[in-house]
């Protein structure tokens, strides 16, 4: 693996077909429901000063897949993503603090006409050369957020207590990103 040393400055564009947005959320207080987004995109600027570096990402909701038709249908539904007012989710970076191959993103991350700051955990795994060309860079990031300070506040109480969804969300990155 190559170290954070090897990544060059300048405009590194997400790679969808290689990368994966992901979540993961509590359901009847049991089990956990994973889901991605299959449309996205984004771009690393990476700075001379790797502190100034920074990331900016689009999400189209409406490409939510969690494997069940019915499911996805709710997520874009007012419930939830309210698709037909806000299609898209959002994070821009704010700042970086790096220890060794791994560091803290900060930024901003906008769901429904929302925006909170949110820190991601990432690491740094590796440049490589692509045979068909291009050089690419992987990172891979997870946090966890609050839904409900997105406004997302659906849900129903369990007969036996507790509720059908949880509240918070692990958001799970697998990024591949090629220098432009």
């Amino acid at each position: 693996m190559s170290s954070l040393s090897s990544l060059t400055p300048g405009v590194w564009n997400i790679d969808p077909s290689h990368s994966r947005v992901g979540f993961v959320v509590r359901h009847l207080m049991i089990s956990k429901v994973r889901g991605s987004f299959n449309t996205f995109s984004g771009a690393i600027t990476i700075a001379d000063d790797m502190a100034d570096s920074k990331v900016e990402a689009v999400i189209d909701l409406k490409s939510v897949s969690t494997g069940d038709a019915t499911r996805d249908g709710h997520l874009l539904s007012a419930d939830f993503f309210n698709v037909e007012a806000n299609p898209t989710m959002s994070f821009v970076s704010n700042g970086l603090s790096l220890d060794g191959d791994e560091g803290k993103l900060s930024g901003m991350l906008t769901i429904s006409g929302v925006s909170k700051p949110v820190t991601l955990s990432v690491n740094f795994d590796g440049v490589g050369v692509h045979p068909m060309g291009g050089t690419r860079a992987g990172f891979s990031a997870e946090t966890d957020i609050n839904r409900k300070e997105w406004g997302i506040e659906y849900n129903m109480a369990l007969e036996a207590g507790g509720v059908v969804i949880g509240e918070k969300v692990k958001i799970e990155l697998d990024i591949q990103a090629v220098k432009a």
